[in-house]
């Protein structure tokens, strides 16, 4: 981060915590934001997230015609472990499209109507903070991990211009796409990657409530999820990349895939072989848990709400990660890795675990809106 953006960061933060009135009692204004998909399992889960957030607070929530209408409470069958938030349950959901009172919107969107609406909404002014892939690989639209590519908010300035409005998306990867690119950035920062095979186990919750008939996933592996290969061997390229010149470029070496729903409620693992461009002189194993260890970024320097104390979690036992014991560190918004060792084809090895509705979902686009409000881009 820059000397400028860290100073405003600090500055915005320093506003939003020290204003007070008389009483010497701090007072934040937090922000209206509204959910779109709020009945789904990632808007639930926005939702979920949002309730005594310090700096926002959820002011209208947004589903289909079905629960257009209707209270929150009455639209939404809540799956989530803890209770609906009292300040959600009465609100009045209201129709995709309509006119909005807040300027920040989070998008758990399904893909098929995602694309357009949100579109909309920028188009009107909006800041829309976007779970969904639609937008993910467009030319002007961040995709965003903080602690990684955080320079990629300069393509802010050039979408804005194309829609003519103060408006603009920001996207989070798809949830494999998060561990990933987080479990390998501080590998190809120091050494540089050339060649890299993921394969993952994913989580059912990664389908959405009753998103694999029961039947077909217990006792079950399922090798395939639709279009999922695809953007782990693309998303991890535009993440680690660079933004120059008015456009993307992607970082240049090349990945390959493997996908796998797997009956686990939560957590994506994944396990991953690499080759690396060059090598440390000391002992390789080392020098990669170093890196990974001491791994950390802007969210961390600003000390934003959501953002993990240290975003990848270095796991010494033989048989960690696992999802069941690891998936919800530090509030679910850090990363696992372990199994680090050597690669008898590649050079390194490793399995990395995300939570993928938290950190892969609605608590990575909460923390890219945390990260705009303290650039001051809201």
């Amino acid at each position: 981060m820059d000397h400028a953006s860290r100073d405003h960061g600090l500055n915005r933060m320093t506003e939003l915590l020290t204003d007070e009135v008389e009483t010497g009692e701090p007072v934040r204004q937090r922000i209206p934001v509204a959910v779109l998909g709020a009945t789904g399992s990632v808007g639930q889960r926005f939702v979920q997230l949002l309730e005594d957030h310090p700096w926002f607070r959820l002011h209208e929530v947004v589903a289909s015609e079905r629960s257009a209408g209707k209270r929150y409470a009455d639209a939404a069958q809540w799956r989530l472990e803890t209770s609906m938030p009292s300040k959600a349950s009465d609100l009045v959901v209201r129709s995709l499209g309509d006119e909005l009172e807040s300027g920040l919107i989070f998008s758990g969107l399904d893909s098929s109507v995602a694309g357009e609406a949100e579109d909309l909404y920028a188009d009107r002014g909006a800041v829309v903070v976007s779970n969904s892939k639609n937008h993910r690989m467009d030319p002007d639209v961040p995709l965003l991990i903080p602690e990684i590519n955080a320079e990629h908010l300069a393509a802010i300035d050039r979408q804005r211009g194309r829609r003519g409005s103060r408006g603009y998306i920001v996207t989070n990867p798809n949830c494999s796409t998060i561990g990933l690119a987080m479990a390998i950035a501080p590998l190809e920062r120091l050494f540089g990657i050339d060649a890299l095979h993921v394969t993952t186990m994913q989580a059912i919750s990664g389908a959405g409530y009753a998103g694999v008939p029961s039947y077909a996933i217990l006792d079950n592996v399922i090798p395939y999820i639709s279009g999922e290969e695809g953007k782990i061997e693309s998303e991890p390229l535009r993440i680690l990349g660079k933004w120059s010149g008015g456009h993307f470029v992607d970082a240049s070496f090349r990945i390959s895939a493997q996908t796998n729903r797997v009956p686990t409620i939560d957590g994506h693992m994944m396990t991953i072989a690499l080759s690396l461009r060059k090598k440390p002189e000391a002992n390789l194993i080392d020098a990669v848990r170093r890196a990974i260890a001491e791994f950390s970024g802007e969210p961390q320097e600003l000390a934003l709400p959501s953002a993990p104390r240290r975003p990848l979690h270095l796991v010494d036992e033989a048989d960690r990660p696992q999802p069941r014991l690891d998936r919800d560190r530090e509030r679910g918004m850090s990363v696992s890795v372990g199994r680090i060792r050597p690669c008898p084809i590649l050079d390194i090895r490793m399995v990395a675990l995300v939570h993928n509705t938290i950190r892969g979902a609605a608590g990575a686009a909460l923390l890219n809106a945390e990260l705009l409000e303290a650039r001051g881009l809201l």
